[in-house]
C-alpha cells in the first residue's frame, strides 16, 4: 500500500489543505460546548436574554465558518482522491500491458479486471476518507479530553479511562478484519471469473444445456462470498454497540460525578453540560473513526492486491535495437538484387533469413513438459511457410514466438538476423501482422478497426487491404461503407466477414511478416484460394506463415512444417512430404477420399 502513495505526490497541496481545513472545522466545533456553558452559567443564570441571543449568534457564526471549512476540505480531499485513482488506473493498465502472455494467463482476466475496477475504487474511497477524517476524529477526541481538563480535572479523568478502552476496541477489531477483507476480495475475484466465463461462453452453455450447472456453480461461489462478507460484517458490526456502551457508561459516570460536584458547589450546571457535550462529541467521532477504519481496512487490502500486481516484473525484457540490423539486411538484399558487390570484397552478399528458428524449445509456466521441442528452420524473403498438425501439436505456440508473445525457453528466434529479445517490442511488432485464431473486432466503424493496424493511411491503402483480404465486396454492399458500425466482437457480422476484416487490418500496416493463424477456417475454399493468391501477388510480398487444419491451404507453400506433439516430424514441399512423412499423409488423405487425389488450384 505504501508504494501506491507515491501517486499522491502531484496533489501535495490538496493532501495538506484537506486535513488542515477539517482540523479548523474541528476547532470551531470544540468551542461550541464552551459557548453553551456561558449561555447556561451567565445568560440563563442571570436572566440576561441579550447575552443569550448574542451567544446564539456566536454559535451560528461558528457553525457557518465550520461549514465553509468542511466544504473546502471535501473539495480538496475529493480532488486528491479522484486524481490519485485516475493516475493509479493509468499506471496499473500500462503495467498490465507490459506483462507477458504467460503472466496474464497465470493471473487470470477476472483478477485483473477486479484490480482495475473494484480495488481501485476502494482505495480511492480510503484516500478520500483518510484526508477528511483521519486527523479530524483523533483531533476532536483528544481535543475534547483536553478541554474537559480545563473545566474540571476530576471529571476529565473519566475521559482518560474511556478513550483507551475505545481505542483497544477499535484497533483490535481492525487487526482482526484486515486479513479477512483480503479473503473477501479474493472471493469477489472468483465470482467475477464465473460471471465473465458464463457471459463469454453463453452460446456454448445454451447449446449443451448447461445453464443449470452454471447457475449452481455461480450460486455456490456467491454463497461463499456472502458468507465471508457476513462473517466480516458481524465482526465489524460489534464495534458500534461496544463503543456506544463504553461512551454511554462514561456519560453516566460523568453525570453522576458532575451532579455530586454541582451539589457541592464545585462545578456549575453549564460546566456539566459542556462535559456531556464533549463526551457526545467523542462518541460521534469514534463511531466515525470506527467506520473510517473499516473503510481503511478495505482500502489497505485492495491496495496491497494492486501493489502485488505492480510488483510483478514484466516477463519480457525489451532490447534497445530499433531496426539497424534490418537496414543492413535490406542493404544486402539490394546488393544481391543489383548484382553489385562490396568495394572491399568480391564475395556475393548472403541473403539474411527474414525469420529463423534455431533449435527452439518452449515450456509454458507450470506445464509438465515442453510444448515445442527443437524447432529449426529458416524463412526467406517472399516465402510462404505452411504449418499443419493435429490439435495441440503446437502450431499456434510456434508462431506466437515470432512477435514474442511468449519467450522461447531454449534456442533462438531471429527476425532479420537479430534475436527477437534484442528488439524493442514496438519495432519488432511493427514488422509483423498477426491474424489470431479468434477474429477479434472492436466496437466502432470498419474504418476505425482497420486503422488499428496503422494510423495515417490513405484511402487507396485501405481499399487495397480490403481487396486483398476479399472484404471489399461485403463492405461495399453496406450503405455506409467504411463508416458502417461494428458491434462488440463483430457480432453483427458473419464468421467469415470477421475473419476477412481481421486479415485486412493486418494487411493495412504492410507487414514484412504476415501470420495467418487458422484465420481462414470460416472461409469457403474458393474465397480462401483467392485470398492466398492476392497475398502472394502483393507488390512487396511478405513472408507468410499459414497455420491451418486444411491441407488445401498450404499445398503450394514453399516450406511445410508438420508438427506432432511439439516436434517437427516433417519439413518440405507438399510432394516431398507425401512420400516422406506419415503424419502429413494421414492428414492429407483424411481430407480427400482417394489417395493421390490432388487439389487443383486455378
Amino acid at each position: 500500500m505504501k508504494r501506491l502513495l507515491v501517486y499522491l505526490k502531484a496533489y501535495k497541496k490538496e493532501t495538506v489543505l484537506a486535513p488542515l481545513f477539517k482540523m479548523l472545522e474541528a476547532s470551531f466545533e470544540l468551542l461550541i460546548p464552551l459557548v453553551v456553558k456561558r449561555i447556561v452559567d451567565i445568560g440563563i443564570a442571570n436572566g440576561d436574554k441579550t447575552y443569550v441571543w448574542r451567544m446564539c449568534l456566536v454559535m451560528i457564526l461558528l457553525g457557518i465558518i465550520g461549514l465553509v471549512c468542511a466544504i473546502t476540505a471535501q473539495y480538496y480531499s475529493a480532488k486528491a482522491a479522484v486524481g490519485f485513482a485516475t493516475k493509479l488506473r493509468h499506471v496499473l493498465f500500462d503495467h498490465m500491458q507490459k506483462l507477458s502472455y504467460s503472466q496474464m494467463d497465470h493471473m487470470g482476466t477476472s483478477t485483473m479486471i477486479t484490480r482495475m475496477t473494484s480495488d481501485v475504487n476502494q482505495v480511492q474511497n480510503g484516500v478520500n476518507m483518510v484526508l477528511r477524517l483521519f486527523l479530524r476524529s483523533p483531533f476532536i477526541v483528544f481535543g475534547a479530553m483536553l478541554m474537559a481538563f480545563t473545566i474540571d480535572i476530576k471529571a476529565a479523568l473519566i475521559f482518560v479511562v474511556v478513550i483507551p478502552l475505545l481505542s483497544i476496541v477499535v484497533f483490535g477489531i481492525m487487526l482482526i478484519t484486515i486479513p479477512l477483507y483480503k479473503k473477501v476480495q479474493a472471493g469477489l475475484d472468483h465470482v467475477l471469473g464465473i460471471t465473465r466465463s458464463n457471459l463469454t461462453g453463453v452460446r456454448v452453455l445454451r447449446a449443451f444445456h448447461k445453464e443449470e450447472e452454471e447457475i449452481a456453480a455461480f450460486r455456490d461461489g456467491n454463497d461463499r462470498l456472502t458468507s465471508m462478507q457476513m462473517f466480516v460484517g458481524r465482526i465489524s458490526a460489534v464495534m458500534n454497540p461496544i463503543t456506544y456502551v463504553i461512551v454511554n457508561g462514561g456519560t453516566i459516570a460523568l453525570l453522576w460525578t458532575g451532579a455530586l460536584q454541582v451539589e457541592g458547589g464545585i462545578l456549575t450546571q453549564g460546566a456539566v453540560m459542556a462535559l456531556v457535550n464533549y463526551m457526545s462529541q467523542i462518541l460521534v467521532e469514534l463511531v466515525k473513526l470506527a467506520n473510517l477504519i473499516i473503510t481503511i481496512n478495505k482500502a489497505i487490502a485492495c491496495g496491497n492486491r494492486i501493489g502485488n500486481v505492480l510488483e510483478i516484473e514484466p516477463g519480457l525484457k525489451e532490447g534497445d535495437a530499433q531496426g539497424q540490423t534490418a537496414e543492413v539486411s535490406k542493404s544486402k538484399e539490394w546488393s544481391q538484387s543489383t548484382g553489385e558487390s562490396n568495394t572491399t570484397s568480391s564475395t556475393p552478399a548472403i541473403e539474411t533469413p527474414v525469420v529463423e528458428f534455431s533449435h527452439v524449445c518452449l515450456t509454458y509456466p507450470g506445464a509438465g513438459g515442453e510444448s515445442l521441442t527443437d524447432i529449426d528452420f529458416k524463412a526467406m524473403k517472399g516465402q510462404t511457410i505452411g504449418i499443419i498438425g493435429g490439435t495441440g501439436s503446437g502450431k499456434t505456440s510456434l508462431v506466437n514466438l515470432i512477435p514474442r508473445f511468449y519467450e522461447a525457453t531454449a534456442g533462438s528466434v531471429r527476425v532479420d538476423g537479430m534475436a527477437v529479445e534484442d528488439y524493442d517490442l514496438q519495432t519488432l511488432r511493427a514488422k509483423i501482422g498477426v491474424v489470431p485464431q479468434k477474429a477479434v473486432l472492436f466496437k466502432g466503424t470498419i474504418r476505425e478497426n482497420l486503422l488499428m493496424g496503422k494510423e495515417n493511411v490513405s484511402e487507396e491503402e485501405l481499399r487495397k487491404a480490403l481487396e486483398i483480404s476479399q472484404s471489399a465486396e461485403f463492405v461495399d454492399s453496406k450503405p455506409e461503407g467504411l463508416e458502417a458500425q461494428i458491434s462488440q466482437n463483430g457480432r453483427n457480422l458473419s464468421g467469415g466477414q470477421r475473419q476477412r476484416l481481421t486479415i485486412a487490418r493486418a494487411l493495412v500496416k504492410a507487414p514484412k511478416i504476415l501470420i495467418l493463424d487458422d484465420s481462414a477456417s470460416a472461409l469457403d475454399y474458393a474465397t480462401d484460394l483467392k485470398l492466398r493468391r492476392a497475398i502472394h501477388g502483393m507488390d512487396k510480398a511478405p513472408v507468410v506463415f499459414i497455420v491451418s487444419q486444411r491441407a488445401s491451404s498450404i499445398l503450394h507453400a514453399d516450406i511445410i512444417l508438420v508438427l506432432d506433439d511439439g516436434e517437427v516430424v516433417g519439413k518440405g514441399t507438399h510432394e516431398e512430404l507425401l512420400t516422406s512423412c506419415e503424419v502429413y499423409r494421414e492428414i492429407y488423405y483424411s481430407q480427400y477420399a482417394k489417395e493421390g487425389e490432388e487439389v487443383q488450384e486455378g
